[in-house]
């Protein structure tokens, strides 16, 4: 008996762990900047997407590939400048400003673990706002050649690094600082329940405390997950898809139908976000994770850079859809967004006031803990719709760039037919002596342009794991019945 109970507590004192464990917290946090940087020097507007030595690696030279791929002629030191790094600070710092002065709305978080209630300002589409009327206004000043677009664009490497530095700093401090949480603290400060095993490098990546706040002179509070959930990330990824807009017709001469609709796909995604912040507060990245690296590098890196890189690729190779090509897109995401939008809307309203008249309609089932689980409507359909409606939108992002892949040559006077001129200015002579073409890079490219599609279905189905683990050992026999009532997990027939 004594035996039992003492197996019993060591099972209970192993740490939970996620995402693989410390090995894989490692795999995450030091390769993924590394496949950053790869998308940036393998698809470029110098060499090609991919690079020719990427498409010929037996015949591959140290010193081809550092010119295909751009490497900084002073290395490791050029990828980042003490300008760029400046700038960007002062993006952040813009960001807190907006918070702290601009009207916002108070809202509540959802109840504590240890008891109580978090409050948060949001004015996120204020501030989103202001700094889009700013660009549009410069834009209509000076058009494709606004400061703020080619300094971006110019300085894009350098701009991808200082967020990533930004990102390990951040995870660093919100680490150390969840030392200072203690039982029933009176700001309510807590550890996240998957956060501190006890491995360094795990809870640094996961996330020790759940909602980790610094106060600032003249600014106030901020709390750090929710600034960085919408702000300087999700807007930074509008701002970057809006810089390769600017770039294709300043080095064109137009703009096409592709970038137009996937930069007016995502920029409707971000606003979205940003006008349904309440929302933001229900979702596992508020309520359940810890802020650490995972969220930092996600919020700040992963999501400007990695989800742009479509419209990247069109602002170098312009793809014309066409009018049956438009419409077949824009069916694609018409369908994605009102299945993802409409589910999200219907489960924050029933989580807000499950009592409102307009939702009499929708069953559910009521759980010991008193929490109540939809099981009819889009809930009835399966347990995750809105992240079916998401992968939908996310064909809808990448499909634009066709069969994708370029190489940029530098071998006629006058691009023949069906060819591209290229930016002079980038490979160092006139437009008129470079062509973009496809040739024998056609289809590799899409593995940069399709990425999305691919890795958002994996973030998908490991996110619908996480959550369906969670929810077993909190309902218990009540999330058997609640499984009972709804059979698939994400897409309706399929899983």
């Amino acid at each position: 008996m004594v035996q039992t109970r003492a197996k019993t507590a060591a099972v209970a004192a192993q740490p939970h762990y996620e995402f693989g464990g410390p090995i894989g917290a490692f795999g995450v946090s030091f390769g993924l900047p590394i496949a950053c940087y790869a998308a940036t020097f393998l698809c470029n507007d110098i060499a090609g997407c991919p690079i020719p030595s990427a498409l010929h690696p037996w015949s591959l030279s140290l010193e081809t590939l550092k010119e295909e791929a751009g490497w900084p002629e002073d290395g490791f030191l050029g990828l980042m400048s003490f300008k760029v790094t400046a700038w960007v600070l002062a993006y952040y710092g813009l960001s807190l400003v907006l918070q702290a002065f601009l009207p916002g709305v108070e809202s509540e978080g959802v109840e504590l673990a240890s008891g109580g209630k978090l409050k948060y300002k949001l004015n996120s589409f204020n501030s989103a706002l202001f700094i889009l009327v700013a660009a549009g206004a410069g834009t209509i000043a000076q058009g494709a050649e606004f400061p703020l677009w080619t300094f971006i664009y110019d300085n894009y490497l350098q701009i991808l690094s200082t967020n990533i530095v930004i990102s390990y700093i951040l995870a660093t401090y919100v680490y150390l600082a969840s030392f200072s949480v203690t039982p029933n603290h009176p700001e309510k400060r807590e550890l996240a329940a998957g956060g501190h095993t006890g491995n360094v490098l795990y809870d640094w990546y996961i996330g020790r405390e759940l909602n980790p706040r610094i106060t600032l002179p003249l600014l106030g509070e901020i709390d750090i997950k929710e600034f960085c959930e919408l702000r300087p990330g999700m807007l930074g990824w509008a701002i970057l898809d809006l810089t390769f807009v600017a770039h294709q017709y300043s080095t064109y001469g137009y703009v096409t139908d592709s970038i137009l609709l996937v930069t007016l796909f995502q920029i409707i995604y971000v606003i979205d976000s940003i006008w349904m912040e309440p929302a933001v507060l229900t979702m596992m990245d508020i309520t359940t994770d810890g802020f650490g690296f995972m969220l930092a590098f996600g919020d700040l890196v992963w999501v400007p850079f990695i989800y742009s890189l479509q419209c990247k690729y069109l602002a170098v190779y312009p793809v014309h859809l066409g009018l049956y090509g438009t419409l077949g897109v824009l069916a694609v995401n018409g369908i994605g967004y009102y299945i993802f939008r409409s589910s999200n809307s219907e489960k924050n309203a029933f989580r807000v006031n499950p009592n409102d008249p307009a939702l009499a309609h929708l069953e559910y089932i009521e759980t010991k803990s008193g929490s109540k689980l939809l099981v009819s409507s889009w809930w009835g359909m399966s347990r995750h719709p809105n992240y079916f409606g998401d992968w939908i939108m996310a064909w809808a992002w990448c499909l634009p760039t066709g069969l994708a892949g370029y190489l940029v040559q530098q071998s006629s006077s006058v691009p023949g037919s069906g060819k591209s001129p290229a930016d002079g200015s980038i490979v160092g002579g006139s437009p008129t002596r470079t062509q973009v073409v496809q040739g024998e890079a056609r289809g590799w490219g899409v593995v940069i342009t399709y990425f999305y599609v691919i890795y958002f279905a994996v973030l998908l189905l490991h996110r619908e794991r996480r959550d369906e683990e969670k929810c077993r050992r909190k309902y218990g026999d009540d999330w058997k019945r609640y499984q009972e009532r709804v059979r698939w997990r994400i897409f309706p027939g399929v899983y």
